[in-house]
């Protein structure tokens, strides 16, 4: 089992930045790929960005290509999302997700992100 905690989450003006945090634990090495999902009031859960844990290759969604970076600390078995240029649209719970490139098996609780016009 792994479990995954995000944190980071909150209040923010548009055009403003926010980095979330989603800190891995249990059986890590059972997880190729993190990603970072989002599920807005109504709608449904959407792809953010992933990275794979060992070469580092990224994976954006192209809402955020250019506005979001996705990065892991090994040592950590932590995966960041660094979230700049903010818009009223990003706004919505952030969850982090663990797997293969297949499927993810493996989620977080969840972190809401609001950010005011």
């Amino acid at each position: 089992q792994v479990e995954l905690v995000e944190s980071g989450g909150g209040l923010v003006q548009a055009g403003g930045s926010l980095r979330l945090s989603c800190a891995a634990s249990g059986r890590t090495f059972s997880t190729y790929v993190m990603g970072w999902f989002r599920q807005a009031p109504g709608k449904e859960r959407e792809f953010v960005a992933a990275i794979r844990w060992s070469v580092g290759s990224t994976f954006y969604a192209d809402s955020v290509k250019g506005r979001f970076t996705i990065s892991r600390d090994n040592a950590k078995n932590t995966v960041y999302l660094q979230m700049d240029s903010l818009k009223p649209e990003d706004s919505a719970v952030y969850y982090c997700a663990g797997g293969s490139d297949s499927s993810y098996n493996f989620w977080g609780q969840g972190t809401q992100v609001t950010v005011s016009s």
